[in-house]
């Protein structure tokens, strides 16, 4: 059942590092609704996931009354439990805004494994670190399997709303979000446009090793992968020092993600933008960098005609 909440904040930290209690500012309305995510529960039953919805308003631009294009946003993976289960507001609150100038509506979901959902954790990828230095096998394609999964229902339920563009659906996503927005671009969803990477990756640790994410090779294939198939042009935007990337992870990763799609005869791009240091961790580049991000994305978007 659809309910309404009234949330009165502006987020200031990132969902991908610390888990957010966001302090008074200006008001934005959420429709938040529960769906199902197939296979998802402990006993591999239906796991409900509840979904923010954002609809831009006359005031916030000039998109009428809808339908509106939508975007799909999928947030970051915080390190510990405890800052997983703490997860209640899926979006920062500036980026709803930024879309909503654009005349977009913004959809963003609490994945299973988040908020009240933290019975499992189908996103853990296995990396663990002592002291410096990984141990353990790391699985990117588990966590980017069951993120994206998590986003499909998001993106089931969204082309069945009647105030949704279904032909025009743009996936962002932030940290590990944008590992599983890479992966759903080359699924090729109904009415998916472009798809847009923050920061995308898994397996850092910037407490221990800054800059080093865990085998940083197997998540370049993990990110390459999706190319051969991915049919629509997609951004990826990165700040010179990401505490849990670095600076040259990302453009390898990046480089062997068009070699993937050159070798598969696909004619659609991957654009690389590398945003200089932010403050003191550039992983924070959604919600610190905008004056670096936000004239990339809006040249782009108009380059594309979205």
């Amino acid at each position: 059942m659809l309910t309404r909440l009234l949330i009165a904040a502006l987020l200031s930290i990132s969902l991908s590092a610390t888990a957010q209690t966001p302090p008074a500012s200006n008001e934005l309305v959420a429709e938040i609704v529960s769906i199902p995510v197939k296979g998802a529960g402990v006993r591999g039953d239906d796991a409900q996931m509840p979904v923010h919805v954002f609809k831009p308003t006359l005031t916030q631009s000039n998109a009428g009354a809808g339908p509106w294009p939508v975007v799909i946003f999928s947030h970051g993976r915080a390190g510990t439990l405890d800052e997983r289960a703490s997860l209640r507001n899926p979006v920062l609150f500036g980026h709803v805004r930024y879309w909503h100038a654009k005349g977009y509506a913004v959809v963003s979901a609490v994945r299973p494994g988040y908020g009240d959902n933290t019975a499992q954790d189908p996103e853990d990828h296995g990396a663990r670190w002592s002291g410096g230095t990984c141990t353990g096998s790391p699985d990117f394609s588990k966590t980017a399997g069951a993120a994206t999964h998590a986003m499909r229902s998001a993106h089931a339920w969204v082309v069945e709303q009647s105030w949704a563009r279904k032909e025009r659906i743009i996936l962002v996503g932030q940290s590990v979000g944008g590992l599983a927005t890479v992966s759903a671009c080359g699924q090729n969803w109904p009415g998916v446009i472009a798809c847009i990477n923050f920061a995308g990756g898994a397996g850092g640790n910037p407490r221990t090793s800054p800059g080093a994410s865990c085998q940083a090779e197997r998540l370049g294939e993990q990110l390459a992968s999706p190319a051969k198939t991915t049919q629509v042009p997609s951004l990826w935007l990165y700040a010179y020092n990401d505490q849990y990337w670095g600076a040259e992870a990302p453009k390898k990763w990046h480089k062997a993600h068009v070699e993937a799609a050159t070798a598969a005869g696909q004619k659609t791009t991957a654009e690389f933008f590398a945003a200089p240091a932010i403050d003191t961790d550039g992983h924070r580049l959604l919600n610190a960098g905008g004056r670096f991000w936000s004239p990339v994305l809006n040249a782009w978007l108009a380059k594309n005609g979205f």
